[in-house]
């Protein structure tokens, strides 16, 4: 079953156009993105955090819970998934490694490794080390038939360098990575750039603050998938607070004229993971 799911994730990368991987946070939210009909999901390591009560920080989440929340997801659904594998649990390059042969071991049919630290005062790994991590992944990946994505991490993390970047991004597709990602890009300019400088397919996160670009713009500009992070996990507690917030302050529950019904969330659980 894994390798019919890593064939049909493949094959949305070589299609043409853009595609969107949307990202639940758990197996609920995995079932009703799947019965929404979208064709492959990824999952978030901000959605997974929030709703285990924890920061998304690096280092807040441990690889076995980030494992097993994947785990959860993939069972939910017939849909490839991609995971957010973070920093891929280590420094070294052997870890990363590990990181994708366990991933693999759950059923994921993809996942990121990124090149953002722990440590605040060094944000991003050294070039040659991030190099040689995506190059240890992309080697356990091919072993276990799992898409690889190598993020650069520059303009996340307040180092907003394209050329640095780019640079990146061409050593991690000649390392071997199957996807490019470079999260918060600051303009389809940026985009269409970076798109243009590799061959590999590249993914953008939209949802963030200021990028409303719809799928066809990204598309025209060269990019091939599409996800939202953590997003609709915030789209999501966003209305859990506004609900709370006017119950809380105003004594009133008008709120719940908005919510999906009993009904239709009973159907879309029940009728659950399509074989």
């Amino acid at each position: 079953m894994r390798d019919e799911k890593y064939e049909a994730f493949r094959a949305l990368h070589r299609r043409p156009g853009a595609f969107v991987i949307p990202n639940p946070w758990d197996a609920g939210s995995a079932k009703i993105l799947t019965a929404l009909g979208f064709e492959a999901l990824a999952t978030t390591s901000a959605g997974y955090a929030f709703s285990a009560g924890r920061p998304d920080e690096v280092g807040a989440l441990t690889r076995d819970g980030v494992l097993a929340n994947a785990k959860a997801i993939v069972e939910a659904t017939h849909l490839p998934v991609s995971a957010d594998l973070q920093d891929g649990f280590g420094r070294l390059p052997e870890v990363c490694a590990e990181t994708v042969r366990l991933a693999a071991g759950v059923g994921l049919a993809g996942g990121s490794i990124e090149d953002a630290t722990d440590d605040p005062d060094h944000p991003i790994y050294e070039f040659s080390l991030a190099v040689e991590r995506v190059a240890a992944a992309v080697e356990a990946a091919r072993d276990r038939r799992f898409v690889l994505t190598a993020r650069a991490e520059n303009f996340l993390h307040g180092r907003p360098d394209l050329a640095d970047t780019i640079r990146r991004l061409q050593a991690f597709e000649k390392a071997g990575a199957d996807v490019l990602f470079a999260p918060w890009l600051p303009s389809l300019e940026a985009i269409r750039e970076v798109c243009s400088s590799v061959s590999k397919p590249v993914n953008v996160v939209m949802g963030i603050k200021g990028a409303t670009f719809t799928v066809s713009e990204l598309a025209a500009a060269g990019v091939k998938r599409i996800s939202v992070g953590g997003t609709f996990a915030r789209a999501a507690l966003g209305a859990f607070m506004r609900a709370a917030r006017e119950v809380k302050e105003h004594g009133t529950f008008t709120f719940a004229a908005d919510a999906v019904t009993h009904a239709e969330m009973n159907a879309i659980m029940v009728k659950g993971k399509r074989e």
